[in-house]
């Protein structure tokens, strides 16, 4: 440290000597001519006091005028920082430096008190909405101890606010909330019954500490209300199909009844008796397969992953296609891990829907199937077509929906299942370089669930 900076005076002192300083000269001047001059000793005393006192009086005025506005700004400064902005500096005006000073002081006062209340604001109102929401909130510590929990937290550990805050995660058995990966799945229980819970976790910084915010949200109304649209629409699925097989058996079997208890029956009753009959027979076996495709939907088996290479994969299933050429568009050279019957059977009915789709319209062009790696860590298998393209993109993934004359209508909703079960996703669109249809199989690279690496050469 610079020794003279310790030795420096203080400002007002300082002021005071450059007032007197400026002063001595004059002062020293006039007590000269006061003793030298022809004058009495009452009258040499008198004016050298009246000397003196003006010296003296003029210089502590200079340091009064000067340090009064300081002290006046200091104090506002220090209103400002103890947050008291309702305090303004006197005597701001334009035109004046002083003034300007007191102007902007004025003004950064305006500005925090703003930004005061709106900041008090925002946080009642975040506080408002934590507590308003049916999601539990907990804030830790660096140490773990509990330092915020809002009022679904308190139902959901069944304490009251004064019991939690202030304890170790360790004494209220919630260890696990702060370890392991998030968000994940939670099948622990709480206090209030309830669950599963997905455990979301992040950071935040209070005081400048670092702390971990934890939000729990009981998924079960959620599941519940996704279960029971499920079956509505499962419901309303299989009682249309049901529907339509039963409808023309029951209308069929009536009419062969009223037909048999003729007397005399028509003449050509036994051709309408084995013609109701096949038709009877076709319906149920339509009924049959329908079902067993539901079956087949509903007990698709988790995968089991192993090493496959995707050229051999595509090139497999396109020579499976003999009603018209597939070709294959070879991209990089890349092995996925994934099962690889479900894959077959996934591009298997990609490959099939889009030559169903060429050959449905004449002069329909080719098929081709193709990948390469768009994104990091994902991989995409193109099939596309040069048939009419897409109509009604809404319903092509609703099990069961179809517009094919013998389409079971499970096809697309196996593949979007085989592909979510490895990680991945399946979209269909129509091609933007020209007619036709594409479908999207993306699926992920370097995960646990599904991996693909480029082969070493």
């Amino acid at each position: 440290m610079n020794p003279r900076r310790e030795r420096r005076w203080p400002h007002d002192v300082q002021v005071l000597a450059l007032a007197w300083l400026a002063g001595l000269p004059g002062a020293v001047a006039s007590l000269a001519l006061v003793w030298t001059g022809d004058f009495s000793s009452k009258v040499r005393w008198t004016l050298s006091s009246l000397v003196l006192g003006m010296f003296l009086g003029v210089g502590l005025l200079v340091r009064e005028r000067v340090m009064r506005p300081l002290h006046a700004l200091a104090n506002l400064l220090a209103a400002l920082r103890e947050g008291d902005y309702s305090t303004r500096g006197r005597g701001a005006r334009v035109g004046d430096a002083l003034g300007e000073v007191l102007l902007e002081v004025n003004a950064l006062g305006d500005t925090l008190r703003e930004q005061r209340l709106g900041a008090l604001e925002a946080g009642a109102l975040l506080e408002q909405v934590m507590e308003e929401i049916d999601v539990g909130v907990l804030a830790f510590d660096v140490a773990g101890t509990l330092r915020l929990v809002n009022r679904a937290g308190e139902k959901l550990l069944g304490q009251s606010r004064s019991q939690l805050v202030g304890k170790g995660a360790g004494s209220l058995g919630l260890s696990d909330l702060l370890e392991g990966p998030a968000p994940r799945r939670l099948t622990r229980t709480f206090a209030e019954e309830g669950g599963p819970y997905e455990l979301r976790r992040g950071e935040f910084r209070q005081g400048g500490l670092p702390h971990h915010l934890v939000v729990l949200a009981d998924v079960r109304l959620a599941l519940r209300e996704q279960e029971r649209e499920a079956w509505r629409r499962l419901v309303r699925v299989l009682s249309h199909e049901i529907n339509n097989s039963l409808a023309p058996i029951q209308s069929i079997a009536e009419a062969l009844r009223d037909t048999l208890l003729m007397a005399p029956r028509p003449s050509d009753w036994e051709d309408d008796a084995k013609g109701g009959l096949g038709i009877i027979a076709r319906r149920s076996e339509a009924l049959g397969r329908f079902m067993s495709a539901y079956a087949r939907l509903a007990r698709l088996p988790p995968p089991v992953l192993a090493g496959v290479e995707v050229d051999g994969w595509v090139r497999r299933v396109a020579a499976l296609e003999k009603r018209r050429p597939v070709s294959v568009r070879a991209g990089p050279a890349l092995v996925v891990r994934a099962d690889s019957d479900q894959l077959e059977q996934l591009l298997i009915n990609l490959v099939r829907n889009a030559v169903d789709a060429v050959l449905a319209e004449p002069g329909s062009g080719d098929v081709w199937v193709s990948w390469a790696v768009l994104t990091p860590g994902a991989v995409e298998v193109w099939v596309e077509d040069e048939g009419p393209g897409l109509v009604d993109s809404g319903n092509l993934f609703v099990p069961f929906f179809t517009t094919k004359p013998q389409g079971s209508g499970i096809g697309l909703a196996l593949c979007r299942q085989i592909a979510e079960a490895h990680g991945g996703t399946l979209r269909l669109e129509n091609r933007p370089e020209g007619r036709g249809c594409r479908a999207r199989l993306k699926l992920p690279l370097g995960t646990p669930g599904s991996s693909a690496v480029a082969l070493q050469a």
